[in-house]
């Protein structure tokens, strides 16, 4: 018997022969139509975003002023008044 070399066909590995078969079964067209969607969300949201974070920056500074508006503590004022009798000053 005689066997003849030409007649085996291309010797294939199986994990690239795996990987060729997975890239002929993706629906390229599927696939550039919902990653167009993805961002099309993305671009939508990345607004929302930017506007929402000085809010949530100042969250902190607005839980402050409330608090104080619940506290019982009395402010003194500390400011002096100049008070003099001299008399009226007008300026020309």
């Amino acid at each position: 018997m005689f066997n003849n070399p030409y007649t085996y066909g291309i010797p294939t590995m199986n994990r690239i022969g795996s990987l060729g078969g997975f890239f002929r079964s993706i629906n390229w067209t599927n696939m550039l139509a919902n990653t167009s969607k993805t961002l099309d969300v993305i671009n939508q949201a990345i607004p929302i975003v930017n506007q929402v974070k000085p809010i949530l920056n100042n969250a902190k500074t607005m839980f402050k002023i409330v608090s104080a508006f619940n506290s019982d503590e009395v402010v003194k004022n500390t400011e002096k008044t100049n008070n003099t009798t001299d008399g009226p000053i007008f300026f020309i």
